[in-house]
Order: C-alpha cells, then sequence, then structure tokens
C-alpha cells in the first residue's frame, strides 16, 4: 500500500510551520501550535481521524492567534491535499452528525478540488481560555481553501462553546476519516479530473 502522508513547511513574516502529516495514521499528535486550546482540538482531530501529526510552530502569539490557526489549517489542508496524491479510488464524500453532550454539529466533505467552506455554527463566549472561539472558523477556512475541498459545517444544537469547537473538529476527522477511504481504483469523478 502505498503511503498518504506528505510534509509541508511555511515561512512567513508572522509564522514558521513545519507539518507531516499521515492519512493513514497512528491517531497521535506529536509537537504544539504554542496555542493549548488549538492543540487540544488537533489532537482529537487525529484521534478521531485516524490520522498522524507532526507539527513544529512558532508564531506571532504576542500579537494574537489568528496568523498562527490560520497558517496551522493552511499547512494541514495541504499536506491534507498532497497526502491523497492522484486520488484514484478515494470514497471522495464525507459526512457525519456529531453528538457532543447538549450541542450537535452536522459536518460534510467532498474532496472536489474546489475550495469552499460554508459555515454556520456561533459561539456563546468570545474566548475558551486565550484562544478566539471566531478562529475556529478561521481555521477551517484556511483548510478548505488549501485542501482544495468544500466544507459544510453547521450547528443545529449549542451548548458551551468548548463542545462547540469540540464537534466541529470531531465531527470534521470523522468525515474526513469517511472520505479519504480507499473503495475502489477509479478517479470518483464523472469529469476524470478533480
Amino acid at each position: 500500500m502505498i503511503k498518504r502522508e506528505a510534509s509541508v513547511a511555511r515561512k512567513t513574516t508572522e509564522t514558521e510551520i513545519n507539518l507531516f502529516f499521515r492519512a493513514d495514521g497512528t491517531g497521535d499528535m506529536e509537537g504544539s501550535s504554542g496555542i493549548g486550546f488549538l492543540d487540544h482540538m488537533l489532537i482529537l482531530f487525529c484521534k478521531h481521524g485516524g490520522f498522524e501529526l507532526q507539527l513544529k510552530s512558532e508564531g506571532d502569539l504576542q500579537v494574537d492567534g489568528h496568523h498562527t490557526a490560520e497558517d496551522i489549517g493552511l499547512c494541514l489542508g495541504e499536506a491534507f491535499n498532497k497526502s491523497l496524491g492522484d486520488k484514484c479510488g478515494l470514497e471522495r464524500y464525507g459526512s457525519v452528525i456529531m453528538p457532543m453532550d447538549e450541542t450537535l454539529i452536522i459536518c460534510a466533505v467532498d474532496i472536489s478540488g474546489r475550495a469552499g467552506l460554508y459555515f454556520d455554527a456561533g459561539f456563546l463566549s468570545d474566548k475558551i481560555g486565550d484562544f478566539d472561539t471566531e478562529l475556529v472558523k478561521v481555521f477551517w477556512d484556511a483548510f478548505a481553501n488549501s485542501a482544495r475541498s468544500t466544507i459544510h459545517i453547521r450547528q443545529i444544537a449549542a451548548g458551551n462553546s468548548h463542545h462547540v469547537a469540540e464537534g466541529i473538529f470531531k465531527g470534521m476527522a470523522r468525515a474526513l476519516k469517511s472520505a479519504v477511504k480507499i473503495t475502489g481504483e477509479k478517479l470518483p469523478s464523472s469529469k476524470g479530473v478533480i
């Protein structure tokens, strides 16, 4: 079996990210984003997706977490896309309804070659610890763009902000896990290209 993995490096005046991603992984994450709550979400993402992530990140956290969260999303999405190679045999689509106690989130993905995030979820607080809750959307928008995938995230029921974020990351992990399954040999597109 071909190893579905990729490394991505990104250096700007705001961040320096080095990331390794494996689609068929151990479910573990090594390293840190420098943002405690984002690390918690990435650990959940790997565990529930069966992915593997190694991350080294330095960012301008003295400003805030925006650049770091966005650039990690960009790098993770790019590595995700690269790891899937020519995409032959992919299931391509994945969706899940994710309960997280009182919160209910719908996540769906199409590994389509067309980037788009359609996000309808809200938070009862502006922060979870030191993490700005608006960065959940920023992260997934960056991921969708560089993964060249269409992603829908919808909140059906809400509770505390931590559970909303957790439901989104767990739900996306499960949806992506379904979408990357190898279920055939041909490219899953009538157009002949993704």
